[in-house]
């Protein structure tokens, strides 16, 4: 896609540095939802966010949210796995219908009924869990359609920062910005 006033394949952090308004609280808001104590761990939430990302078929955040949680300790392979059959993934049992709800959310959020809600109930999870899944499926659900509607395509270092620095507060991208050509 071409969007005026970016070169080939804009990166997100080029879409960041020229549409600045809303983003110090949107980059407040993935801190709040992926970092802050929560009853789902910073990996169980960019488990999510990778996971909701692929659904949604967006590359360039499925591909950065899968390193991430790498970073956190999540492997790799589990990410392809949950996409095409998520019964068979490797991961928590408790987290299989906490995955399956944010799954419905995602392909057919009309749909969702209390036998959803139960199924999560029944694996362990309360109320607070439930909402922190569904805020983070929220979240990288407008997040993929400002990627894929602004053109971002992964490239060859998708992230464009260190894992590392993502492991911290998102909003430590806001100085890089500044330092951007």
């Amino acid at each position: 896609m071409k969007i005026a006033g970016f070169k080939d394949d804009p990166r997100l952090l080029d879409v960041f540095k020229r549409f600045r308004r809303g983003l110090e609280p949107l980059l407040a808001l993935h801190d709040a939802l992926l970092r802050d104590p929560a009853p789902l761990s910073p990996a169980e939430r960019e488990l999510i966010a990778a996971y909701v990302s692929g659904l949604n078929q967006c590359r360039f955040c499925f591909g950065a949210h899968t390193a991430i949680a790498g970073a956190f300790g999540i492997e790799a392979t589990v990410f392809n796995r949950l996409i095409e059959d998520p019964a068979s993934a490797p991961i928590d049992p408790r987290m299989q219908p906490l995955l399956a709800y944010v799954r419905k959310l995602t392909l057919t959020p009309s749909r969702m009924t209390q036998g959803d809600v139960d199924a999560v109930f029944a694996a362990g999870w309360d109320a607070e869990a439930l909402y922190c899944a569904v805020s983070v499926c929220a979240l990288f659900n407008y997040m993929n359609r400002i990627v894929e509607g602004m053109g971002v395509v992964p490239g060859e270092a998708p992230l464009q920062v260190p894992v590392e620095v993502l492991r911290g507060q998102y909003q430590g991208l806001i100085p890089m910005l500044d330092d951007m050509e």
